[in-house]
């Protein structure tokens, strides 16, 4: 059975292409942002409060990680909402080159690294994605993933 997204449009495992990559346009936190989010999920000092931010080795508050990861979340689903997701399996090589601090615009960027067909499930493919959070006034990745997935197939007989 074909499946589609509730506007008729999917991307099937058999339509992504190694090397594709897909960029959302751009958003930015601000700091008050920053701190709503800290104080209710990861309130340490660095991230929840403004005036210690400034004795911390940023010289000011930054997002939290998770926070981060929930932007590029937001994002990602721009570029990648259209895909016929099963779920995600695991991530690999999590890291944070780099803070994200208040008012610094990020997009989201996922490459398609690598792809197979499933061998216990002919209904799904896996696909490993590279994912990056970029820094839009210089290119440069805040963070970065690469995450394992299960995709639909189009149709289970297909040789992709």
């Amino acid at each position: 059975m074909p499946v589609t997204d509730v506007n008729g449009l999917s991307r099937f495992y058999e339509d992504l292409v190694i090397g594709e990559a897909q960029v959302s346009s751009a958003r930015s936190l601000s700091q008050e942002d920053i701190l709503t989010f800290a104080r209710q999920y990861d309130p340490q000092w660095f991230h929840a409060d403004a005036q210690a931010g400034k004795h911390s080795v940023w010289g000011e508050v930054v997002a939290s990680g998770i926070q981060t990861m929930a932007v590029w979340r937001q994002l990602d689903h721009e570029v990648a909402g259209d895909i016929a997701w099963i779920c995600g399996v695991g991530w690999d090589r999590v890291r944070w080159p780099r803070a994200l601090r208040a008012n610094v615009p990020v997009q989201a960027r996922s490459t398609v690294l690598s792809k197979r067909l499933s061998g216990t499930d002919p209904t799904r493919g896996v696909v490993v994605m590279r994912y990056e959070l970029l820094d839009t006034r210089d290119g440069q990745p805040v963070w970065t993933a690469e995450g394992t997935n299960l995709i639909r197939r189009r149709e289970p007989t297909a040789t992709s």
